[in-house]
């Protein structure tokens, strides 16, 4: 999956495995790109989609990418969906740049071209669950057509303001 300044790359069940066990190195090496050492600090992560592909490895191209600016060969970031489509066709998109990348236009290339994927595998409607404290998150979503839908407690993040959109 590409934009006109990042590829997203996904990450397979053994780049995952790799964060899981904190081995930034084995990881990037599966990867095929230089992860930043600020992925260790989202083992929760890995470790649920790694469970998720283990139980459904189709479900791979739905789930987690790093972030790669064009030309380049280290990760800025990670973004991908939450899980394939619902029965309804809605996808929970996620992102997350690293502070010394952010505010450079990588999170608005990530949230493009995974919106331009989940389009063109059938999905109707993309949702965001946002922290009211993350104005650029915030803002970002707005300046895509996201429009607040309601709102959730996260066990892990708490409050989030939830956006949807349509995808047709």
């Amino acid at each position: 999956m590409t934009s006109a300044n990042i590829e997203l790359v996904i990450l397979s069940a053994d780049a995952l495995q790799a964060l899981v066990a904190a081995d930034l190195a084995g990881a990037s090496a599966e990867a095929g790109v230089a992860l930043p050492a600020e992925f260790l600090d989202d083992t929760w992560l890995w470790s649920l989609r790694l469970g998720q592909l283990i139980g459904e490895p189709a479900c791979a191209p739905w789930l987690v990418r790093a972030v790669v600016p064009r030309p380049g060969h280290a990760a800025v970031g990670h973004a991908g969906f939450h899980g394939e489509p619902d029965a309804d066709g809605m996808v929970e998109v996620g992102y997350r740049i690293v502070p010394a990348h952010r505010r450079r236009g990588y999170a608005r290339a990530s949230l493009a071209a995974l919106l331009d994927f989940a389009r063109e595998h059938g999905a109707r409607t993309a949702r965001a669950s946002i922290s009211p404290r993350n104005a650029p998150s915030l803002a970002l979503a707005a300046s895509f057509g996201f429009e607040r839908t309601g709102e959730q407690w996260d066990e892990r993040d708490g409050r989030e303001l939830v956006f949807e959109r349509p995808l047709t």
